[in-house]
């Protein structure tokens, strides 16, 4: 069973994600969570309590990356547990996410307006 924890910090969505990312409901529970974020401009992944993830996981992870972007709205990896990383690396997906560290999302200057107004 997969279970996510959002929370917002400034224009910024942390969905911490613990369970398995494999083909089955996880699935569908993990893709609306995230695209459920709405009035971000970034959402981060806490995979650091993520077990296993599967060929259909990392297709999820693309197809998020993707539908994000459309949005314009940036997408990170964050504290991305051991397994996965491995599994990420073995895949050369290591260099087509954005993985980061807690500590540089929790440094960032919030004090920046989330969207200007263009003229």
């Amino acid at each position: 069973m997969l279970k996510i924890r959002v929370e917002n910090v400034g224009h910024i969505a942390i969905l911490y994600v613990t369970g398995r990312i494999v083909i089955g409901p996880a699935i569908d529970v993990l893709r609306r969570s995230v695209l459920s974020q709405i009035g971000v401009s970034e959402v981060v992944l806490d995979l650091s309590r993520v077990s296993r993830i599967d060929a259909r996981g990392l297709g999820l992870l693309l197809e998020l990356r993707e539908q994000l972007r459309l949005r314009d709205v940036k997408f990170q990896l964050m504290n991305v547990a051991s397994l996965v990383q491995q599994i990420l690396r073995i895949t050369c997906l290591d260099s087509v996410f954005d993985i980061v560290k807690e500590p540089e999302i929790r440094s960032r200057d919030f004090s920046e307006p989330v969207f200007e107004e263009t003229r």
